[in-house]
């Protein structure tokens, strides 16, 4: 994979975006996410927090951790 250029956090379109050097784009839709993992308000507030203060390891959980289990520990 081509290196990344940026990852941030998209307030208008609720979506994490990661844009690589090849001029690749990735989109995670955060609301999606939420609905298909969070199972309470606090596991949907510890994803709130990634999202706005690491939006890379929140991409990276996504994209090649296990979220689910994640939550699971916090």
């Amino acid at each position: 994979m081509a290196p990344l250029l940026y990852c941030e956090f998209n307030i208008d379109t609720a979506c994490v975006e990661l844009k690589f050097s090849d001029g690749s784009m990735i989109s995670i839709n955060c609301t999606a996410v939420e609905d298909e993992v969070a199972k309470n308000m606090y596991q949907r507030s510890e994803l709130d927090y990634w999202v706005y203060n690491d939006p890379v390891g929140y991409a990276d959980l996504i994209l090649n951790g296990d979220p689910d289990e994640h939550l699971r520990k916090g």
